[in-house]
């Protein structure tokens, strides 16, 4: 492959002012009720309207509500204001259009949950009407490219009787008997996989649950037919160019739970006959399949393993099809992880979006792969991008470190970007915002480290300020240029705040990303505590005695690491978080996870599991700690945290533990907004109280 060449496309940005800085005063953790959320952007075919859903909060019914609007565009620019499209006492979400561009379907549950489900459809053009459902339709719908057919995913019917409450909680694989099962409410349980994080209750028995199958019916209704009977789940179908196939992802082996390697494989079928094929083959996973304009080609992601990368891949297609020759790699020599792809018009190209250092933009390399383009730029994050189908407009969320994400249009070029919604414009308007400044230091190896700083709202140069240092979680993820409360909120409260990406984040590169593996806290330590050494160096009113940290789940679990091996901690707050390996091993749903982490199970890295243990130095710990779980967390679940505040306890550390209800791992992004609130007031108020702020 010819060497590659990376341009920087600089846009000729016209950009809706962000909300001024200097105002009345900073964020409180109630602002969280007037945040509105933007997301699952869908820009029509033929570009005159974009669909995208917003996210709401109701402070009164302590839920959110999400509905899908739309706005129109003329010549690529937005016209007149957008407007709630689907019914405002309804939930709306996953927009869908028509290739026509005169239909968008959407998942909404509504009525009486007759008839085929959650699938509703929405005409956009003239007389348009009432949402409705399409006889056959059981699933979010993909139209084959003439609008003749629609493909989806489902389980498929049993023609019994519905399933009871109680369904699969009773193994059927069970030794022991169960006497009357009338009177037995508890479980009964032999797979690993009875409890997944995010779902409050536990999973019944995956054996009891019919798999998920591939269907298709004409468009305008009918008798599904079932187009897959395999004994594992069928996911992400894609239409061939003419429609007579259909792509698709499954992975054989996800049944087998001792089992953590990658397996996913690309699989096609006929439209009307023939049995599926399996295109790939393992080792690794292939995922994210799409196919180019004119039929000839395929692009999709593979990752041959757990912590190596992952690429874009295209390969050639015969008439039937089926692969002709062998996948093509496009980034083996790029560094960063490529999302998901979609072709541009020409075929000449493909466009994801990716992470890079503290940004996310949009990227296109050409199918020969010697050249990626960056489209986007700034210091900002990309994300839910989508395009026309002429190629000529993109439409995609942004947010920056002072706002919350917006709907813009671009040109495909990324020559004019406009911003078309300003949900949170209002509100902002009354907020203080102070800018996340960045910051850059070396450690031993020469490593480069990225972070960035916030200044307190009401900082007068000359004072004395503590800070508070923040840690992801992970540690596969990153900080970066978008919208974080919680850091405003401890900025209002006269803190500096300190946020870092030590080795271990993604977007800085394969190597940078797995450099703390296996095992987490040592390497990724040296990277937090030089980050103090250098913000204490630049900001010299940061007071050094008055330093706290905090974080969640990784982030949780070096917050009690670093107050367990380090002094230089005066308060923290330590969230979803890990005192002892070993025992969470054996109660998170995460065991792929811990077991590429630490180079094995516990008893294979017996050592490695204990030595990075905080539980194992919590006699060391001075700093007062509140402890923050959710009850339902399955991720990393709340007996850590028991553990580790009894160990406090104990020791006449103060500490305090909150356990919040019905919430998983996501309490502080997905909970429900009365205890997410209630977690940002505690967090504020913890470290006012044992940090204090002498100015």
């Amino acid at each position: 492959m010819s060497e590659r060449r990376i341009v920087t496309l600089a846009a000729a940005t016209l950009l809706v002012s962000s909300p001024a800085l200097a105002q009345s005063r900073g964020l409180l953790p109630t602002d969280y009720y007037q945040e509105v959320g933007v997301g699952e952007v869908a820009i029509s075919p033929d570009g005159a309207l974009v669909a995208f859903t917003v996210t709401t909060n109701d402070e009164v019914e302590n839920r959110r509500h999400r509905e899908i609007w739309l706005q129109e565009l003329r010549g690529g620019r937005p016209e007149g204001d957008a407007f709630r499209f689907t019914d405002p006492t309804q939930e709306a979400s996953a927009p869908r259009w028509s290739p026509d561009s005169h239909l968008l379907s959407f998942q909404s549950r509504r009525g009486d949950g007759a008839g085929n489900g959650t699938t509703w459809f929405a005409r956009v053009t003239f007389p348009g009407g009432e949402a409705y459902q399409i006889e056959g339709v059981r699933g979010a719908p993909v139209w084959s490219p003439d609008g003749a057919w629609l493909a989806y995913v489902a389980r498929p019917e049993t023609g019994g009787e519905e399933p009871g409450e109680r369904e699969g909680w009773i193994a059927p694989d069970a030794v022991t008997d169960t006497l009357v099962a009338e009177r037995f409410d508890g479980r009964v349980i032999t797979s690993t996989r009875y409890k997944r994080d995010g779902t409050l209750s536990l999973l019944p028995h995956y054996q009891t649950q019919p798999k998920r199958q591939l269907f298709v019916v004409q468009a305008n209704g009918g008798e599904p037919v079932q187009r897959t009977d395999l004994p594992f789940d069928v996911g992400a179908p894609v239409w061939s160019a003419n429609g007579e196939h259909i792509y698709f992802t499954s992975d054989e082996d996800e049944d087998d739970e001792l089992r953590f390697t990658l397996t996913s494989n690309i699989y096609l079928v006929g439209r009307e006959d023939g049995e599926p094929e399996t295109l790939t083959s393992n080792p690794g996973s292939e995922t994210a399949p799409v196919v180019s304009p004119d039929g000839t080609k395929l692009a999709f992601l593979q990752s041959r393993a757990r912590g190596e990368p992952t690429d874009i891949r295209v390969v050639n297609l015969a008439t039937d099809g089926s692969f002709r020759g062998l996948p093509r790699n496009l980034t083996s020599d790029w560094e960063y992880i490529p999302g998901p792809p979609s072709w541009t018009a020409t075929g000449e190209a493909v466009r994801f979006v990716a992470g890079i250092s503290g940004n996310s933009h949009v990227y296109e390399l050409s199918i020969t792969g010697d050249l990626i383009r960056q489209v986007t730029d700034g210091d900002r994050q990309v994300r839910s991008l989508s395009a026309t189908s002429d190629d000529l407009v993109m439409a995609y969320t942004v947010t920056d470190a002072i706002s919350p994400a917006e709907v813009y249009v671009n040109r495909s070029d990324g020559t004019l970007q406009q911003r078309i919604t300003s949900f949170n414009d209002g509100w902002l308007n009354e907020i203080a915002l102070q800018p996340a400044e960045p910051l850059t230091w070396s450690v031993e190896d020469g490593t480069e480290i990225e972070g960035w700083v916030v200044r307190p709202v009401d900082y007068v140069d000359g004072g004395s300020y503590p800070m508070v240092v923040k840690i992801h979680g992970g540690p596969y993820g990153a900080y970066g240029n978008r919208f974080f409360r919680t850091f405003h909120v401890l900025s209002n409260a006269g803190f500096f705040v300190l946020y870092t990406n030590p080795r271990g984040s993604t977007g800085y590169g394969h190597d940078f990303m797995y450099a703390a593996t296996p095992g987490w806290g040592e390497v990724d330590s040296e990277d937090i505590l030089t980050g103090i050494d250098a913000a204490l160096a630049a900001y010299p009113d940061i007071d050094p005695a008055r330093i706290g940290v905090s974080g969640g789940s990784y982030g949780g679990f070096m917050t009690n690491w670093l107050t367990a091996t380090t002094d230089r901690f005066a308060a923290a707050v330590t969230s979803r978080s890990i005192a002892d390996w070993t025992s969470l091993y054996g109660s998170s749903d995460a065991q792929g996870l811990l077991e590429f982490a630490f180079g094995g199970p516990p008893w294979e890295q017996r050592e490695l599991y204990d030595r990075l243990s905080p539980i194992r130095y919590v006699e060391n710990v001075t700093a007062p700690t509140l402890i923050i779980h959710s009850e339902n967390d399955y991720r990393t679940p709340i007996g850590d945290g028991e553990k580790w505040f009894m160990t406090l306890k104990h020791r006449e550390i103060p500490t305090e533990l909150v356990r919040y209800p019905r919430s998983s791992h996501g309490l502080s992004r997905t909970g429900e907004p009365w205890l997410l609130v209630d977690r940002l007031e505690r967090l504020r108020s913890w470290f006012v109280h044992w940090l204090g702020n002498d100015t």
